[in-house]
């Protein structure tokens, strides 16, 4: 038993470590700073990929994954969204491959942008109440939950986002006996039947690409896992919660608007608020506007009062390189 123990540590630590070297040497490696943390970005997504195999392939308790990922929004706000999402990793590839095309993105109007942030709470509260709307839950039941079996198989859509491309258990989608997928692949499998399943996902697919191709991360304007629960950090009580905080320093900003225009989701806050922690629900703290922002110290990315990140003079070439 003790040996079994002692290899998963192994396993993990090895992991761990070729991330982690994996990280210093995109920081090595990319001297550009208007794409290191792009790329930086990229790896760390790919890595939470694999680390979602991992996490699928040691426990069957679907409910614990998501009570950790809404917990974290308390202490993170959306980073998650932002750098550990395997959906979000497909549609920056997209974001990508359209930019290597040179076609340019379409904008939300910002009002229909910000109902969509809004619409994402209507959805969670949904998904969660629907199994109680569609049948009375039995006391033997409960004991489903955890494992979201049985009546509580609809709150699986809530964890559609975080299905990474290797699963391990069986699916439609088969390539050398290797079960692949999709975000949502499997809830979409299982509620379209075996004979619909394969042309149930594709059109899902399809759909949620092309959407992106044009609208950069469309999913995530009002994906229902992608709520913040930081929200409750606007209460004085709870201020002190947010470990993460994005800030702006007024005296440095010049209105350019590059923070606004290179925004995935379209936050304004960014560029609108005066000065100090920026705290809209919407920022998925992806740090493209702190990448891109050419006035020194300008944005930072704070953890626990210590500066992580923070904006630098791109357009004049550095004095260590």
């Amino acid at each position: 038993m003790w040996l079994e123990v002692l290899s998963e540590i192994l396993k993990l630590t090895i992991f761990a470590g070729l991330a982690l070297a994996g990280i210093l040497a995109i920081l090595i490696w990319k001297k550009d700073l208007k794409t290191k943390v792009s790329y930086l970005r990229f790896f760390v997504q790919a890595t939470a990929m694999t680390a979602f195999f991992f996490i699928f392939s040691y426990t069957t308790q679907l409910l614990l994954i998501l009570v950790v990922i809404f917990a974290l929004s308390i202490f993170f706000g959306r980073f998650f969204c932002g750098w550990l999402c395997p959906f979000a990793l497909y549609l920056d590839l997209v974001a990508a491959v359209r930019k290597a095309f040179k076609i340019r993105y379409w904008n939300f109007p910002d009002k229909l942008n910000k109902f969509l942030n809004r619409f994402r709470y209507a959805l969670l509260i949904f998904f969660i109440a629907l199994p109680f709307m569609l049948e009375k839950i039995e006391p033997w039941q409960w004991s489903l939950a955890k494992f979201l079996i049985g009546p509580f198989k609809l709150v699986s859509v809530l964890l559609g986002p975080v299905e990474p491309l290797v699963i391990p258990w069986e699916s439609s989608l088969k390539l050398y006996n290797i079960n692949l997928s999709y975000p949502y692949a499997s809830v979409i499998a299982f509620y379209s039947g075996e004979n619909l399943a394969l042309i149930a996902i594709s059109i899902f697919i399809a759909i949620t690409l092309a959407s992106s191709f044009v609208v950069r991360r469309f999913w995530c304007r009002f994906c229902p896992t992608g709520v913040s629960f930081a929200v409750l950090n606007r209460f004085k009580i709870f201020r002190w919660i947010p470990l993460l905080r994005l800030n702006k320093v007024e005296e440095k900003c010049t209105k350019c608007g590059i923070c606004k225009r290179v925004c995935p989701a379209q936050v304004t806050d960014v560029y609108e608020v005066k000065g100090g922690d920026i705290t809209t629900s919407m920022c998925m703290l992806c740090l493209r506007c702190v990448e891109m922002c050419p006035y020194e110290d300008c944005l930072k990315l704070n953890m626990a009062g210590k500066t992580l990140f923070k904006s630098r003079n791109w357009l004049e070439p550095s004095k260590i390189e």
